[in-house]
């Protein structure tokens, strides 16, 4: 069986341990606790007709004090990057994240996911951002963890990338 390490990216809370919970256990909680290091879930799922073991790496988010650290993202066969389509600023944050990951570790499949798309009406992010990075070849999804809009797809897609 293969397995896949994952690491899931973003400022502080845009809801990457949200997104993680609503995909390994079904579930969404209001109660935010911030990660603190990182945390490792494990799911199985099905590309094609090959079982994959993604190993999700939920990294503490980052702010202008606590950048990623690098170190959590060695390995990793995949990313995404996780904004909060609420808050414009943090857009800026998974950016510059990409290009330092992409610096270290290299070109490897990841997606944005802007979560909280069930706050359409509190949306910042302009379309026009997202068109400038969709035509630079970022891969852009819309995403829930309250939801559950579009979590399951987004990990079957990286998952296809990671082993195509």
């Amino acid at each position: 069986m293969l397995q896949k390490k994952v690491c899931v990216l973003g400022a502080f809370g845009v809801g990457k341990t949200s997104l993680v919970r609503r995909y390994v256990e079904s579930m969404f909680s209001d109660a935010y606790l911030t990660t603190v290091g990182v945390k490792i879930d494990k799911k199985v799922l099905t590309v094609g007709a090959d079982p994959v073991t993604l190993v999700l790496w939920d990294v503490a988010g980052e702010d202008d004090v606590n950048a990623i650290r690098m170190s959590y993202v060695r390995g990793a066969a995949g990313y995404f990057l996780v904004a909060d389509g609420t808050r414009a600023a943090t857009l800026e944050v998974a950016k510059t994240i990409q290009a330092r990951v992409a610096s270290e570790i290299g070109p490897v499949p990841f997606l944005l996911l802007l979560n909280k798309a069930d706050l359409a009406e509190s949306w910042e992010i302009p379309a026009q951002s997202l068109e400038t990075l969709e035509t630079a070849g970022w891969a852009v999804l819309r995403t829930s963890a309250k939801t559950g809009e579009s979590v399951e797809g987004a990990f079957q897609e990286l998952a296809k990338r990671m082993v195509s």
